[in-house]
């Protein structure tokens, strides 16, 4: 075979790839509002890379804020605290940069894992149905009766008050939902022609389900998931606002507006004289979930069957 014919046998292999390419490519130009939470995400993966670089940690754990002194009252933004601190002197910059790797880690470890129980959990009981179905569902429902954020405080206080317990809490609470979504979509998926064909040909139910099923049903699994990194990120903000999460003076953005609550009303003289303690890090928080909300409405753009066909 000649070099040419190679060429053109590689070339012809490609053309699928470039247009799918450019069909999700065109799709994102098409939403100006999901290139802006790309562009969000992108700005925060910076941060919590260049955190080093940004805020140079002088303790032993780069996670705890370092605090010079000790004043009653926070300090307004300055050359040195560009942000202010806190009224135990903490520095905002500090905490909301690397806060920035604290937010990263709970949504991304949290959604992960509830997805992977989701996953598991789902296709046993939508794939083999019956008495196991039944079993697993049910169990499932029990779960989401609760209120998950309810659900989550009264984990965390029984295991006691630490970021890890906050995470396991956090999962705990939040496979059901990925367990129905899942379950939902192969019991659909089971009844098509390709898996009764996969199943005919002697495919083993491992391979029927992780290279036919799973495959053409986990595109709003991916939506969903993006989009509860998000209102994952804000839960265990508001668990930490709530004393439930990290210890007093870790770089956590729900930590610092804990820290500030005592100075949301300001002083008598001027009631936002201390607006920096509690609005940085809100926006930090707001910026950082309106991202992932708005790339999730990307990945739908995307990966939308229904989309693809217009």
């Amino acid at each position: 075979m000649s070099i040419k014919h190679r060429l053109r046998e590689f070339k012809a292999g490609m053309e699928p790839s470039i247009k799918e390419t450019k069909f999700m490519l065109g799709r994102i130009k098409q939403s100006p509002l999901s290139v802006f939470g790309i562009a969000i995400i992108l700005f925060y993966i910076g941060i919590a890379i260049l955190a080093p670089l940004l805020a140079p940690p002088t303790l032993k754990d780069p996670y705890m804020i370092p605090r010079e002194r000790f004043y009653p009252t926070p300090q307004p933004p300055s050359e040195k605290h560009p942000f202010g601190t806190t009224e135990d002197q903490l520095d905002i910059f500090y905490g909301t940069i690397w806060g920035t790797r604290i937010a990263f880690w709970v949504g991304l470890w949290v959604v992960a894992a509830s997805l992977a129980i989701g996953l598991v959990v789902g296709c046993i009981a939508g794939y083999y149905g019956g008495i196991i179905d039944e079993l697993l569902m049910r169990f499932t429902d029990i779960i989401i009766a609760f209120p998950s954020l309810v659900l989550a405080i009264a984990i965390v206080a029984a295991l006691g008050k630490s970021l890890d317990n906050v995470l396991l809490a956090l999962v705990l609470v939040g496979w059901p939902g990925y367990t129905r979504l899942i379950r939902g979509e192969i019991l659909k998926a089971k009844q098509d022609d390709y898996v009764e064909a996969a199943k005919a040909i002697g495919a083993s139910d491992f391979r029927t389900l992780f290279r036919h099923i799973i495959p053409n049903t986990i595109y709003p699994v991916v939506i969903v998931a993006s989009l509860d990194i998000g209102a994952i990120v804000l839960t265990a903000a508001a668990l930490s606002f709530l004393g439930l999460g990290s210890p007093s003076g870790y770089a956590d953005w729900g930590q610092l507006i804990t820290i500030s609550q005592n100075w949301i009303y300001g002083s008598s003289q001027n009631p936002w004289e201390y607006w920096y303690t509690f609005i940085i890090p809100g926006i930090f928080i707001f910026t950082f979930v309106l991202g992932w909300n708005l790339l999730g409405d990307a990945f739908r753009d995307i990966l939308d069957p229904t989309l693809r066909r217009r």
